[in-house]
């Protein structure tokens, strides 16, 4: 499995490629455009999102898998991705990975239907699921030295963790400048100058010893994971009692109980149990999986809000959501000095609060809010929240994790929040379509007749959608509390438990 936590003290894996030393920092430059173009395609699109829903048809139930089909198949494979590129060879993972991007990003831009889309975008997960853990993987073997290795991961982060900013922002200037097609375009040519750059430069290495491939759980884990995304989906466009719904649901929990099984038998398991047995380690996770599933699922009504109600223009709306990246990087960068002085428990319940009090905020918007002063301080709060979190979730995750376990438990941290995302997409999409609807009917009906005036009906289609994403705000705030209450109740880690300075350093 590629290791997804690095400590910089300790020795290069074996499989190190010789000869890199002259270019490793060309190596870093590669890897990192590869990072930032995976991380960039997690929001790009979001921005984008309105113009290719009305240029292709996709109903306001189906929209939401333009996110959940990427965020799904990359999370639900990165595990394997990781064992992939170990045991196949870490360069011939990254350049397949590169392209095979490229490849399903030209076919989303070309799309001519929503059908076309959503399985271009759940391509460029499957080939992301390879690449990211590749590239992490070659950072590992080009970077032996101690302070060399732990600047590296320094910028390897920070891509990470300010990617999904710059992807809203990008995506808007794209879309309101070009078209929403080249927000998947343009990572065609920066797929092809980074295979040109990789080819002379990257050495090939790979793991040694047992290479057996845990198929059996990512089947499991990848159909009970799609099976669930598409039963909250269902419920969107029938209702929850719609057999068809019922049926997914049941099969989606089911098959995830059968993946736990399969973990706990197998001697190759893509997530051994024992990682997530752990009390503080589980709840971390647990906590990572509701608060990002709450933060990724109600990001799309932020922007819907922004674009329709407010009627912003792209640029506008992605820039409008860099306050989350203000309060990010505010307590992301304070928690490296909180964290050793009061341990994980009190930032994760405070973090947890913090993005839920922000989104609870959001629950107030109206067509005559003012955004410096009703909406960007709910967003800074939810960003400050979620610096505590993920900085938390990050350390806690590593508290007594041996080295053979450190790149499950890490890679476990990127697959629980994009799982999350994915889940919590579908879910608070579902419970804003039903909100539409009802609000839809009960609005027009109170306005009769005058529902043939243009500007009546646009009235109500605004306030009908308002309700709607305040409904999905409302439940992504109550999704967080409970993950406070749970770091409440199952985080007991002290400051003295955590790993030391110096040590471990998470992908992001």
């Amino acid at each position: 499995m590629s290791q997804a936590t690095l400590d910089p003290s300790q020795p290069t894996p074996q499989g190190a490629p010789e000869g890199q030393s002259s270019n490793r920092w060309w190596v870093l430059v590669v890897v990192a455009v590869a990072q930032l173009m995976v991380v960039l395609d997690a929001t790009i699109v979001t921005v984008a999102l309105p113009d290719a829903q009305t240029d292709l048809g996709m109903s306001d139930a189906n929209k939401q898998w333009v996110v959940t089909a990427y965020a799904l198949s990359f999370g639900a494979l990165l595990l394997l991705g990781g064992r992939i590129a170990d045991f196949w060879g870490r360069k011939k993972a990254f350049v397949t990975g590169m392209a095979g991007f490229a490849a399903a990003s030209a076919l989303g831009g070309v799309a001519q239907n929503e059908a076309m889309l959503f399985g271009a975008r759940a391509l460029q997960g499957v080939f992301g699921a390879l690449l990211a853990p590749a590239a992490l993987a070659i950072l590992t073997v080009t970077f032996t030295e101690g302070r060399e290795r732990a600047k590296a991961f320094a910028v390897y982060g920070g891509i990470s963790a300010g990617g999904a900013a710059i992807g809203l922002l990008l995506g808007g200037v794209l879309t309101e400048y070009a078209s929403w097609r080249w927000t998947l375009l343009v990572n065609v040519p920066i797929a092809i100058v980074s295979i040109m750059a990789a080819m002379p430069i990257l050495k090939d290495s790979r793991a040694e010893g047992n290479t057996r491939y845990d198929i059996p759980g990512a089947i499991t884990v990848t159909l009970g994971l799609a099976a669930l995304v598409y039963g909250f989906t269902r419920a969107a466009e029938e209702s929850w009692t719609d057999g068809i719904t019922v049926v997914s649901l049941v099969a989606g929990v089911v098959l995830l109980v059968l993946f736990t099984v399969i973990e706990s038998r197998t001697q190759h398991a893509l997530l051994p149990l024992r990682v997530v047995a752990d009390r503080n380690r589980g709840g971390a996770l647990l906590v990572m999986l509701l608060v990002g599933a709450a933060f990724i699922g109600s990001t799309l009504f932020m922007i819907f809000y922004m674009r329709v109600v407010l009627e912003y223009g792209a640029v506008k709306a992605g820039a409008g959501a860099l306050g989350i990246t203000i309060g990010v990087f505010i307590t992301a960068g304070a928690s490296a000095a909180l964290l050793p002085k009061i341990g994980p428990r009190i930032p994760l319940i405070v973090g947890s609060l913090l993005a839920a009090g922000g989104t609870f905020w959001l629950t107030f918007i109206s067509t005559e809010r003012q955004y410096l002063s009703d909406v960007l301080p709910g967003m800074v709060l939810i960003g400050l929240g979620l610096g505590l979190v993920f900085t938390s979730v990050a350390s806690t995750a590593l508290i007594g994790i041996t080295g053979h376990d450190a790149g499950a438990a890490s890679a476990s941290i990127n697959a629980v929040q994009q799982v999350g995302g994915a889940l919590g997409t579908a879910l608070l999409n579902s419970i804003a379509t039903s909100a539409f609807d009802d609000s839809m009917a009960d609005k027009a009906a109170n306005a009769g007749p005058q529902m043939g005036d243009p500007a009546v009906a646009k009235q109500v289609f605004v306030e009908a959608s308002l309700d709607s994403y305040t409904q999905a705000f409302g439940w992504a705030a109550a999704i967080m509390v409970v993950g406070a209450v749970l770091a409440a109740l199952l985080v007991n880690a002290g400051k003295d438990a955590l790993p030391s300075e110096g040590g471990a350093v998470h992908m992001g």
